[in-house]
């Protein structure tokens, strides 16, 4: 199937997750990347996806370019696909919520996620991240968030620092708040005249909390252009910029947007 150089095919991958047990969610994961009907550019996973929402790093945590970072690796090889999803990581004694990016080629990136649930324990146990992350693949600029970032629309606005056309916000986010994960995610979509995939997951974690899911495409109107709830999903949404472009220009509302910069 030929796909214009200006159009992304995304795919998202819902699914309950084997608690505190990597080597089960990176086989169920490689499982699920095995089914997919067509050639992608970028296949998205959920927060913590090796692990679940876990406050247990001391035990989890995996330094970088260890068993996660290379299964990423030999999938995005295999698949000829950038590779996406956050995992717990330590790095010079500290433990992070890290977003990987990575590519076919070796090359990776990350985001450490800023804002830490303080009411589940994040803060305790993590350190925040203090940049945002612009990510440019095959021509497209893709923002990567993680879970709770959602809930502070200051973070991820676009401006003339953090230009993107595609926001990512991987999760775990619990049944009892769902409809402010689908509602913000459309509110992102709409202020930042942007596309906006949100990747959650499904099932009980070891803590009790249960997960609707809820993953969705949104596009830079607002409209769902994928949405599933409580079911396992490996779903391919195709992107596309000419048309994205097009819409920026005929409404171009971030001209009048307030100008504000972030302090540290």
């Amino acid at each position: 199937m030929h796909i214009p150089e200006e159009q992304l095919r995304v795919s998202l991958l819902q699914a309950d997750l084997y608690w505190e047990n990597p080597e089960a969610n990176r086989a169920m994961f490689e499982e699920m990347i095995w089914q997919l009907q067509m050639p992608v550019d970028v296949i998205v996973l959920p927060e913590m996806f090796t692990t679940g929402f876990s406050m247990s790093p001391e035990k989890l945590a995996e330094p970088m370019n260890l068993h996660t970072q290379k299964w990423m690796r030999q999938m995005a090889v295999q698949t000829h696909a950038a590779i996406c999803g956050s995992y717990i990581v330590t790095e010079n004694g500290r433990y992070y919520n890290r977003f990987l990016w990575m590519q076919p080629n070796g090359k990776y990136l990350y985001y450490d996620k800023k804002h830490l649930f303080g009411i589940a324990g994040e803060t305790i146990h993590y350190t925040a991240g203090t940049e945002p992350l612009v990510i440019e693949w095959h021509g497209w600029r893709i923002c990567p968030m993680i879970c709770y970032d959602l809930r502070f629309p200051v973070w991820s606005r676009l401006r003339a620092e953090l230009h993107y056309d595609l926001l990512i916000y991987v999760a775990n986010w619990p049944a009892p708040r769902i409809h402010a994960w689908n509602t913000l995610l459309q509110a992102r979509a709409i202020e930042n005249q942007a596309y906006c995939i949100g990747v959650n997951r499904i099932g009980t974690d070891g803590y009790g909390h249960h997960y609707t899911g809820e993953s969705a495409a949104i596009d830079y109107t607002g409209r769902q252009l994928f949405y599933a709830k409580e079911t396992t999903a490996t779903a391919t949404v195709i992107l596309d910029k000419q048309q994205l472009n097009k819409f920026r220009q005929s409404f171009p509302f971030q001209n009048d947007a307030d100008r504000f910069k972030i302090l540290p």
